[in-house]
């Protein structure tokens, strides 16, 4: 099955399979400069186990090198992937600033 990219404006999805088979990975920008949020990912039940979500993850973070953006991995399945790899995912990985509090 081939991946798929949907642009969407200022989001997108990367995608494979339709209808019940299909499983995605959606995108934002991020609220730091040249980021992708990667936001969400899901496969179905039946799908699962397949190393498809890993699929996504892998052409998404292809997608946003050539992009020049790194990633703010936002979903609890990519950043545990990211996690489990930093070997493959250090470089383009990035976290969103959070405020900082005022004493």
């Amino acid at each position: 099955m081939q991946i798929v990219h949907e642009d969407q404006g200022r989001t997108g999805v990367f995608a494979i399979g339709e209808g019940e088979d299909r499983a995605e990975l959606t995108y934002a920008p991020a609220g730091i400069q040249d980021s992708l949020i990667f936001d969400h990912t899901y496969v179905p039940a039946h799908l699962r186990g397949q190393g498809i979500a890993e699929r996504l993850v892998d052409h998404a973070v292809a997608y946003a090198r050539e992009q020049g953006k790194t990633v703010v991995p936002a979903c609890s399945y990519v950043r545990a992937l990211f996690d489990r790899h930093p070997e493959r995912y250090a470089a383009i990985r990035t976290e969103e600033d959070k405020p900082v509090g005022r004493i």
